[in-house]
């Protein structure tokens, strides 16, 4: 049931995306020749209108296919060539204006998408409102004036209308030692403004996790590269002593840690594995973070109408904004290509939502579906418009360079700037999918 759910949600962004082109298109008097669902041999075909609609083996993808558009000229020589008519309603005879229009409705559907799905989510679960939950005693943030309750309006320069515009930032970003915080809040309805220096946290690790319970104290996972790891413990090892006292649950061992906390001075563990006891020694790791000393509300809560409408285009604002500041990250190397999921790993990753949400029933479910597509949409919105060859930005900056040029490109130039473009897309393509492939197969 997963896979179809998943398959449904890309198709229908898919279709929307092609439905945009497809409608200003017919509306700017351009011939649409074929309007299809996925790519390769045609399954199901029907001619309406004078456009073929066709159902393709391979589901992931679309195309609305206009007259002319993709014809290539025999232009030896631009600027020797002689004028030439493009045919009656075909893409290339439509003024650049139109064509624009045409290529960009593509992904502003799929923005209109994600904007009519935020207006239900906002209309039945609400908004997270950026409210500042607490602030712990003592810390830079309550010394500087914070409160509980407070509004925050602006963090690090970011101007925050939704409590994940804060988490969003700190996924995004890194809080240095030291680093100052500047925030902005209202209470009261009076504005303030704050900067504090957060304290750090510093904890001591061993690299491992376990269950608190009244079992044998059984190590789940070792981190590789941790001092448990050097140490030669690994995962399924028995825990049956700690610098000279006895083990003997996993309640007990937290027991311990509690009663004596990490220092960062050496530890004597004696294990079992298969049987067989073994001892071993290692000096814990330094874990700093950086501590704001305030959380934050990330729960919803219902509004007016008129906020409805407001808080759906927020919660589309939000979407886009975290995609454009992804791909930004690539170029710096927070983000990697390996991060990237392709049509395989976004199935996948609908599919895992909608067995983890299920059992909390048919609402939340539907919640959930509902915001995946809105993520979805609205990152396949932006990914259209970024100006690179054989997408929707691409197609848009060659009308920009036409336009500014009072001419067309060199169709024969474009031609080959689309088809590498293309086949290095194809192969992130398929390099993406391997790694989605590879990380299914892991669980």
């Amino acid at each position: 049931m997963k896979w179809i759910i998943a398959f449904l949600i890309f198709s229908l962004l898919v279709l929307f995306h092609e439905f945009g082109h497809f409608l200003v298109a017919k509306m700017n008097g351009v011939v649409v020749e074929e309007f299809s669902l996925g790519f390769g041999p045609r399954l199901l075909s029907t001619v309406k209108g004078g456009t073929r609609y066709s159902l393709k083996l391979l589901l992931f993808g679309g195309s609305c296919q206009m007259k002319g558009m993709y014809e290539i000229y025999d232009d030896e020589d631009e600027e020797n060539a002689g004028p030439r008519e493009p045919e009656e309603g075909s893409f290339e005879g439509a003024s650049i204006g139109r064509r624009a229009a045409i290529i960009f409705a593509g992904p502003f559907f799929n923005f209109i998408l994600a904007f009519v799905c935020s207006i239900i989510i906002i209309s039945v679960v609400g908004y997270d409102p950026p409210e500042v939950i607490s602030v712990r005693e003592g810390s830079p943030a309550s010394e500087a004036g914070l409160e509980a309750g407070d509004t925050v309006t602006k963090f690090m320069g970011d101007h925050i209308e939704i409590g994940r515009d804060i988490s969003s930032w700190f996924v995004l970003h890194d809080l240095a030692e030291g680093q100052e915080v500047s925030m902005s809040y209202t209470r009261n309805g009076e504005e303030k403004e704050i900067r504090f220096v957060p304290a750090v946290n510093v904890r001591y690790m061993l690299g491992m996790s376990y269950n608190a319970d009244d079992e044998a104290a059984v190590i789940q996972s070792v981190g590789e590269g941790s001092p448990l790891y050097n140490a030669g413990v690994r995962a399924g090892d028995v825990i049956t002593s700690i610098n000279g006292n006895e083990i003997t649950t996993a309640l007990s061992m937290r027991d311990y840690f509690s009663e004596n906390p990490l220092d960062g001075s050496e530890v004597r563990l004696v294990c079992e594995r298969d049987g067989t006891s073994f001892e071993t020694s290692l000096i814990p790791y330094e874990s700093r973070t950086v501590d704001v000393g305030f959380s934050y509300n990330l729960g919803r809560v219902n509004t007016t109408p008129i906020g409805v409408l407001k808080y759906s285009l927020i919660e589309m604002r939000y979407w886009i904004v975290t995609t454009v500041k992804s791909v930004g990250q690539l170029f710096t190397g927070r983000f990697t290509v390996n991060d990237l999921s392709g049509p395989v790993g976004v199935v996948d990753i609908v599919g895992e939502t909608y067995e983890e949400v299920k059992s909390e029933g048919a609402l939340m479910t539907w919640m959930n579906m509902l915001n995946m597509i809105v993520l979805l949409s609205s990152n396949l919105g932006v990914m259209n418009l970024l100006p690179i060859p054989a997408v929707d930005g691409g197609r848009l900056l060659f009308l920009a360079i036409e336009a500014i040029r009072r001419k067309p490109m060199n169709r024969k130039l474009e031609g080959a700037i689309q088809m590498v473009t293309v086949a290095l897309l194809l192969f992130l393509m398929f390099y993406v999918m391997y790694h989605d492939m590879v990380r299914m197969l892991a669980r």
